[in-house]
Formats: structure tokens, C-alpha cells, sequence
């Protein structure tokens, strides 16, 4: 980590502040039918079962040890959160193709057409934020965007 300080260092300040508040407000914004009361689409689901299912999403189909790998759990953990995701038919279970003890979890269409709806109303919501913003404001917010997924995912 370099040795920050002055500007460099209320920079990232802010920006972790900035993230985690969005982040935050993304996480409670009414996104079904429920009178108001705020919550995610399927409100039967945890945050750590709507995270195993976007990586599911994002990079396909993994055995329970690379999923647990990959969402930072223990392996038991994870075996016990892909038992709760099948019960609710959001995954299903094949025979790995190369090492018969081992199975393959994948998302279901269920899972699928769950997601690309919250995720259509986050985007929803964040474009109506984001439509406060004045023209050079938004110019920054979209040229920052790339630079911020890469952050996230390093």
C-alpha cells in the first residue's frame, strides 16, 4: 500500500465512504412489490445467496470448493448455501464431467430471470440518481466507471 497522504489520502477517504453508502442505499431500494417496505427481489434470499448467484452469473458454472473460493466462505458454508439455493430452484447439481465425486453447480433460469430483474431496477434507480448530475458531472461518472470496475475486481 503506497504511503498516502495529503490529497491522495482524503481521495480515497471519500471514495470509500462514497462506495459504501452507495452501495448501501443500492442494497435497500424497494425493487418488488411489497407496499414500500424496500428489499430485493426475492426477499426469501440472502445477500451471500444473491452473491453466489451473480457469480454464477458472471463466470459460469463452478464446483461448491471453487464457489467458496471465489466468495471467500469455507467450503461447509458454501455446501450449505448451494443446498439452500437448490431447495428454492435457483441452482441445480450435475455430475462434475472429469471427477465423479465432485458436482457442478449452475443457476437456473429462475435464477437467471431473478437477477436480470433486480438488476434492471437497480439500474433504473441509479439512472434516476444519476439524472441529477449536471453534464460535466455525468461526463466524469461515466469516464470513472471503467476505473471502478477494475478496482472491484482486483
Amino acid at each position: 500500500m503506497p504511503d498516502l497522504t495529503g490529497d491522495d489520502a482524503a481521495a480515497v477517504n471519500s471514495l470509500r465512504s462514497a462506495v459504501m453508502r452507495l452501495s448501501r442505499r443500492l442494497k435497500h431500494q424497494p425493487l418488488v412489490s411489497d407496499g414500500g417496505r424496500g428489499g430485493r427481489v426475492d426477499e426469501s434470499l440472502s445477500p451471500t445467496e444473491m452473491s453466489v448467484l451473480g457469480t454464477l452469473a458472471r463466470c459460469g458454472s463452478a464446483t461448491p470448493g471453487e464457489l467458496a473460493r471465489k466468495e471467500h466462505v469455507q467450503p461447509p458454508s458454501m455446501t450449505r448455501i448451494v443446498a439452500m439455493l437448490e431447495a428454492k430452484s435457483l441452482v441445480r447439481l450435475e455430475p462434475h464431467p472429469e471427477d465423479r465425486r465432485q458436482k457442478v453447480v449452475t443457476q437456473t433460469e429462475r435464477a437467471e430471470a431473478m437477477l436480470e430483474e433486480s438488476r434492471r431496477k437497480r439500474n433504473a434507480w441509479l439512472a434516476d440518481l444519476a439524472g441529477q448530475l449536471d453534464e460535466d458531472e455525468w461526463a466524469t461518472l461515466r469516464a470513472a466507471a471503467p476505473v471502478l470496475e477494475k478496482l472491484a475486481h482486483l
